[in-house]
Order: structure tokens, then C-alpha cells, then sequence
């Protein structure tokens, strides 16, 4: 059986030592279940660390996302207003068995008219919309598959790019490569949970 691999802690901020480099991941936008829907995250190593798994068809409304013996780790729920998309993000007890009642974050969506070319979306934390001090920003365009996660303005924290392979090739839509930087203080859970944020967004889940 595949194992999660010790590399990192993928659950808390990462130390000093293991920010000094950066981490990338493999991201296959499918289930690992027989016509399922979801999608599975691979390490460096080609271990499964997360996955997203709806048994029958798809649920925009709400997922979870679960390490590879399908702990829930996190939940996303949708929420939908007449302009602006929302989706929050819930973290789960150490044991699994409860979700939190407080949102862990928030994403909001960029008004559409606004942003026709492209997704722009804004994401706090807590209940605080107005908070300023903390924020992250996620800038893509769908039809390239790529995109981008920034704290504050304009520091990336993270990408997602078509995968190649080692010969160059580019590979299919459904194949995406995650590339984490080296920076102190991210916490790769809410990296994830983004990037699954970001396939709801574009009905990839």
C-alpha cells in the first residue's frame, strides 16, 4: 500500500530547516474510485497525500478532502449570492470525527464582469472580510489550466502549471504540477484546500 510520505508535515507550518526549499506536487484531476469524481495528489516521491472522493456524481456544494487512508482533514461548502461566489473551508479535529463550526477561511470570488478573461478571487480567514493584515489572492486563467497563489499583494506562495514530462512533454488537462515556495509559515493543508477551491471554481470537481 502506498504510504504518506514523511517528508514533511503537511499539517502545520513548515520549519525553518524544511522552508529553505521549495516542494512540488503532482496534481491527477480524477477520483481514485471506479467512476467517481475528485481528484488525488502525489509528493515528490509519487506517494498519495491527499484526495477528493464523490462516489456518485458530482457536488459542487460541498467536499472533503482526505489524507490517503480517508481521514477528513478539511471540508469545503459553497455558498451562492446573486454577484459573488463563496466557498469556506472547515478544519477537522486531530481524531476526525467532528468538523469545526468556524470557517478555518473564506474564499470570495472576484466579481465576473470584472474579471471576464480571468479568475480572480480573494481569501480571509476567520469571519473578518475587512482583515487586511492576512489575505491571500488566487489568479488564474482557466483556459491556459494555470494559476497562481499569493499572500498579500503580490508574494507567491504557490503555482499550478500542466505537468511535463522529464522529455518535456506536456501532459493532458486532467495532469497539473504544484510547486510550493520556500517560505516560512505556509501551511500546505491551506495550500490544498485552495487549489481544490480553484478546480470548483472551473467545474474541474
Amino acid at each position: 500500500m502506498l504510504k504518506v510520505s514523511p517528508e514533511i508535515n503537511l499539517l502545520s507550518p513548515l520549519s525553518s530547516a524544511e522552508s529553505t526549499r521549495d516542494h512540488s506536487y503532482t496534481i491527477w484531476m480524477k477520483s481514485l474510485l471506479f467512476n467517481g469524481c475528485g481528484c488525488t495528489i502525489f509528493d515528490s516521491n509519487g506517494e498519495i497525500v491527499y484526495r477528493i472522493d464523490n462516489y456518485n456524481m458530482k457536488c459542487r456544494s460541498q467536499v472533503h478532502l482526505m489524507d490517503l487512508q480517508g481521514k477528513v482533514l478539511l471540508s469545503i461548502r459553497r455558498k451562492k449570492f446573486q454577484i459573488f461566489e463563496q466557498w469556506e473551508g472547515f478544519r477537522w479535529s486531530v481524531s476526525g470525527d467532528r468538523m469545526r463550526e468556524k470557517p478555518w477561511f473564506q474564499v470570495r470570488r472576484d466579481c465576473r464582469i470584472l474579471t471576464r478573461s480571468m479568475v480572480s478571487c480573494h481569501v480571509t480567514f476567520g469571519c473578518d472580510h475587512k482583515a487586511k493584515k492576512k489575505f491571500y489572492r488566487i489568479i488564474g486563467f482557466p483556459e491556459k489550466s494555470a494559476f497562481k497563489i499569493l499572500r498579500g499583494e503580490n508574494q507567491l506562495v504557490a503555482e499550478v502549471k500542466r505537468k511535463q514530462s522529464s522529455s518535456g512533454v506536456i501532459l493532458g488537462k486532467d495532469v497539473l504540477s504544484l510547486k510550493v515556495e520556500a517560505l516560512s509559515q505556509i501551511d500546505h493543508l491551506l495550500i490544498m484546500a485552495l487549489v481544490i477551491v480553484y478546480g470548483l471554481i472551473n467545474d474541474k470537481l
